[in-house]
């Protein structure tokens, strides 16, 4: 379905864009003090439309500004819901749903995208294949992103077993978070900087897909501003509604926060680059399937993580560190080890696409059942 709106021109109406009913039904829920667990619901699955369309005017956007800028909007705004929730959580001092949340968005890509994309793509193809040096180059700034998650919980099991005080922990956390999260970042920025400029011919496959768009009609700059604009907009107002009718809604349906913040937010913040990782795989097109799922959570990890604890110093109550939970720990250390082993040839099956799946799910009850 195409819509002719005057002064955007025409927009056309996909599937996810149907679920854009949900928003006034959030907006009028919250105004009249609805049931919190039916505005958590409303407003999470509003979201997931919003984030389709802002991924959209993103890549219209980038293919008028080019490579360099593109690539920088694709990285602000491929993770902009999550974003956006956690500042929304980190305003309320929400620390382990924005902890939960990141975890979430790491295994959720590698465990559950890739999962389903190898699972959906291995029942057309039987073997499935894909550019093992780029693939390896993502898997091992993964397990370097990671590590930045890793190291603070290990520093902060250590020094509960000394003579020292909480507020001291506490300020010691901060201080070495806040260190980690300037490396991973500044990483980061090298990370672009190599697969944008100086060795960008390794990702070649990415290029041709990028190179079939544009045949298509693409917006105009104006068009894609205004549209990304009025999406981020939305989002933010339905984030705020889902943050703060967590608390209602956990209670309500007998969920914990880390387990909404780990499973539901995660794929809520996700559900538009899910798809479309899924859809490539369909189309044989698996350097671009591998590249959204291990991509993403490389990017949550180094780019994600410390800007949330850099803006926590400035609109949190307090700073937030990057110590997590055993739990998330563990499953952020076992998925990328599993990933790791699976990709390392350069080619896939269905059945470890159901070995990635058969993790999520294992996970997600352990989240369930512990806290």
């Amino acid at each position: 379905m195409v819509l002719n709106l005057k002064g955007l021109g025409k927009i056309e109406i996909g599937l996810l864009d149907y679920l854009l009913i949900f928003v006034p039904v959030a907006v009028y829920l919250e105004l009249t003090h609805g049931s919190g667990t039916y505005i958590f619901a409303a407003s999470a699955i509003s979201i997931i439309p919003l984030a389709a369309i802002m991924g959209k005017a993103t890549e219209h956007l980038t293919e008028k500004l080019g490579p360099g800028l593109g690539g920088f909007l694709n990285a602000t705004f491929g993770n902009a819901a999550e974003l956006i929730i956690a500042i929304i959580a980190i305003k309320e001092g929400m620390f382990s749903v924005v902890k939960a949340s990141i975890t979430g968005s790491i295994i959720g890509n590698i465990l559950l995208v890739l999962g389903l994309s190898f699972l959906a793509g291995g029942l057309k193809q039987k073997s499935l294949k894909f550019n093992a040096t780029a693939a390896n180059l993502n898997s091992t700034m993964l397990i370097l992103s990671t590590s930045g998650l890793v190291v603070p919980a290990v520093i902060h099991s250590l020094l509960k077993n000394q003579s020292i005080t909480n507020a001291a922990i506490d300020g010691l956390n901060n201080t070495i978070s806040l260190a980690i999260a300037i490396v991973l970042f500044t990483t980061y920025v090298f990370s672009l900087v190599f697969s944008l400029k100086s060795h960008k011919h390794l990702y070649g496959a990415a290029d041709e897909e990028a190179e079939g768009h544009k045949g298509a009609e693409g917006w105009s700059t104006g068009k894609s501003l205004s549209v990304l604009l009025a999406a981020t907009v939305g989002i933010s107002f339905m984030s705020e509604f889902l943050v703060k009718s967590l608390e209602s809604a956990t209670k309500s349906l007998g969920m914990n926060e880390v387990f909404v913040g780990v499973i539901v937010v995660a794929l809520v913040g996700n559900a538009a680059e899910h798809s479309t990782a899924i859809f490539m795989a369909l189309k044989n097109k698996m350097d671009v399937s591998v590249s959204i799922a291990i991509g993403s959570s490389s990017q949550v990890a180094m780019f994600l993580a410390p800007i949330m604890v850099f803006l926590s110093y400035f609109i949190g109550p307090a700073p937030m560190d990057l110590s997590f939970t055993a739990l998330e720990t563990l499953s952020i250390v076992f998925s990328v080890l599993l990933v790791n082993f699976i990709s390392a040839d350069g080619q896939t099956h269905w059945m470890e696409g159901v070995q990635l799946l058969a993790l999520y799910v294992i996970l997600g009850i352990a989240y369930f059942f512990i806290y």
